[in-house]
């Protein structure tokens, strides 16, 4: 995996060793010298991560990156300090800061790479759903909305050390912001795990019964674990397993004996991390939701329709089985809007949809084709069964008022119906909506209020 990397050090013999290393790994290498030099660089080159040292003149580097992170065009980069200052409050004073992790002097090359790896390929899955969210809003379909909920509710944490002080010392640090669960084996962990319910997983790599490495595999593999992020408990020095760690996907990791302000501090950021992403998904399916679907009376669209329907036909030519299609045309609506207004009009459509909706099969799709106009696919259905729901639906529309606004005004309702059914492995969609149509015109000729099945 390449990447578009930022490396900023105010010392030339670190910026050009480091340079060396990343290129000899085929990053694309970017420098700067001083923390404005950094910013600039940032806003400009757009990179895939940041490698920031912290002891710089002028701005520091922990200054840099709170500016980073509170620029809306570089905030989601991620962003590693690199020092030699090696005390648990730097380490909380840079994750404080934004920065999502901190390496110290002199670098381990594979600790390095692997970190910057994992961080890359993070990134790359929050670009993806921020460029969802972003054609979302430019479409109209998603809204903007501010982060200030991501760390508003507690986090559900789950955690695996056999170690008890360890264990102690981390679920009475955590439990005093988030809800902790501590789980006894391998199996109860991927028990709870699979439930979907958990912000955070928080897993010793030592375990001396389990092999924590595998445990870390598993969570990765599985459906409802795989967006969840983990943080990783490691021994000083474990190099090689942090490295393998890192590769198969654990987002963080604390070095024993634990800190209990980074530890808070990295907990904090991952969970933040976790939500926003979350937030990032929801919002692309509630995108999806919404063009597919009808604004006002929450049905689907003629754009889903049309390809429901195409995929119905499709499976008809090649089962034998017929589908029929019902179109509805609600009489004299023009009227009604000219009458009793616009507003009226949304309340009868409204009403109309949830009639024909609550009244045919679960199998059945459907849909508000546009203006008055409405349509009810039907799989495996003969045309004597499709006339029967027809005139069922018709009467139901028929023999109640409309509410028209809350002063409880009502208006008398009909509707004209059009049916086509399938006839053969050469029909197609479209055909089978031009004849229901020619139903539904023949409808509304011989005196509206009525059904016509359309034969050919």
């Amino acid at each position: 995996m390449t990447a578009r990397v930022l490396i900023v050090d105010d010392v030339p013999a670190n910026l050009k060793l480091l340079d060396a290393k990343l290129t000899a790994e085929y990053f694309d290498v970017f420098k700067a010298s001083s923390g404005q030099e950094a910013l600039d660089a940032a806003k400009e080159q757009l990179p895939d991560i940041i490698l920031l040292d912290v002891m710089m003149p002028g701005m520091d580097g922990f200054e840099v990156c709170r500016r980073l992170k509170a620029m809306p065009e570089t905030e989601h980069i991620p962003v590693v300090m690199v020092t030699a200052l090696d005390q648990p409050k730097d380490r909380v004073q840079g994750l404080e800061a934004g920065a999502d992790d901190f390496l110290t002097k002199p670098l381990n090359d594979l600790a390095l790479f692997a970190r910057v790896r994992s961080l890359v390929r993070l990134k790359m899955v929050t670009d993806e759903l921020r460029m969802r969210e972003a054609t979302g809003q430019r479409i109209g379909a998603l809204s903007a909305t501010g982060d200030s909920f991501l760390m508003s509710e507690p986090g559900r944490i789950a955690v695996i050390d056999d170690r008890p002080t360890s264990l102690k010392r981390i679920t009475e640090t955590l439990a005093s912001e988030h809800n902790v669960t501590v789980a006894e084996s391998q199996e109860e962990l991927i028990q709870l795990a699979s439930t979907g319910d958990f912000d955070l997983h928080i897993i010793s790599l030592t375990l001396q019964e389990y092999d924590g490495l595998r445990l870390c595999s598993q969570l990765r593999s599985l459906e409802a674990t795989r967006q969840t992020p983990i943080l990783a408990i490691v021994e000083e020095g474990d190099t090689p397993r942090l490295v393998r760690a890192l590769d198969m996907g654990v987002n963080d990791y604390l070095v024993r004996p634990v800190e209990r302000n980074e530890l808070v501090a990295r907990a904090r950021s991952q969970l933040r991390r976790k939500r926003y992403q979350d937030y990032l998904r929801d919002k692309f399916q509630q995108g999806l939701e919404l063009a597919i679907t009808d604004g006002l009376t929450g049905l689907y669209n003629r754009r889903y329709m049309e390809g429901h329907l195409a995929t119905l036909v499709d499976e008809a030519a090649n089962t034998g089985k017929s589908v029929a299609l019902l179109i509805f045309d609600i009489d004299y609506f023009k009227l009604v809007n000219d009458t009793y207004g616009h507003g009226a009009g949304d309340m009868v459509l409204k009403e109309f949809a949830k009639r024909i909706s609550s009244n045919v099969r679960n199998v059945d799709l459907t849909c508000r084709l546009g203006g008055e106009e409405f349509v009810v696919v039907m799989p495996d259905t003969d045309v004597d069964y499709a006339v029967s729901v027809a005139e069922r639906l018709r009467q139901n529309v028929a023999m109640k008022p409309f509410t028209l606004d809350e002063e409880g005004r009502t208006i008398d309702v009909t509707v004209s119906i059009g049916i086509a059914v399938t006839q053969g492995p050469a029909d197609d969609a479209g055909k089978l909506l031009e004849r229901a149509d020619q139903g539904l015109y023949r409808a509304k000729r011989d005196g509206r209020n009525r059904v016509v099945a359309e034969a050919a």
